[in-house]
């Protein structure tokens, strides 16, 4: 196919299969599954078989990364696919789309919720690190290998981890 600019025609660009595994960061492996279960259609091939992409392609490439690395299960990444590559429901795709938006939602929140408790632990750590300097200095300062009565905080790190 060509593309008409005012005065010139220019042939579609193509890409060779290692030239889109660079530009889509998906692997070949990826590239030659999503073929074969449909999300990716009508892959231009060369004399020798071989495959070509388009730009076209390498956009919808974009897509479907993500849609994956959003968490779009295959199942549901095929579904919209099968949409948008054969003009189905408008509707449809912006529901499917929705709701998965609706997914990545809950997602985040889970992990704001767990980075906020990783971040407690840090601080819960970094207390006890502070408290065991403070009793080490001490120690050095009453004179060395002086007996104290302060609490050894080493090894009675309390909790689940």
């Amino acid at each position: 196919m060509t593309h008409l600019i005012p005065g010139c025609i220019i042939a579609d660009v193509t890409y060779t299969p290692a030239e889109t595994v660079q530009r889509s960061g998906f692997t070949i492996e990826t590239l030659r599954y999503y073929e074969r279960i449909g999300l990716l259609a009508d892959i231009q091939r060369d004399a020798g078989g071989h495959r070509m992409f388009s730009d076209a392609d390498l956009e919808w490439l974009e897509v479907l990364k993500c849609l994956r690395d959003t968490g779009m299960p295959i199942a549901a990444m095929r579904r919209y696919a099968e949409l948008a590559l054969n003009d189905g429901s408008l509707e449809e795709r912006m529901h499917t789309l929705a709701d998965h938006d609706e997914a990545v939602s809950q997602q985040i929140e889970l992990l704001h919720q767990q980075q906020r408790h990783l971040r407690d632990k840090i601080a819960y750590y970094e207390g006890l690190l502070e408290i065991e300097r403070s009793v080490q200095e001490e120690a050095q300062t009453s004179g060395a290998g002086a007996m104290t009565d302060e609490p050894q905080i080493s090894g009675q790190v309390g909790g689940s981890w």
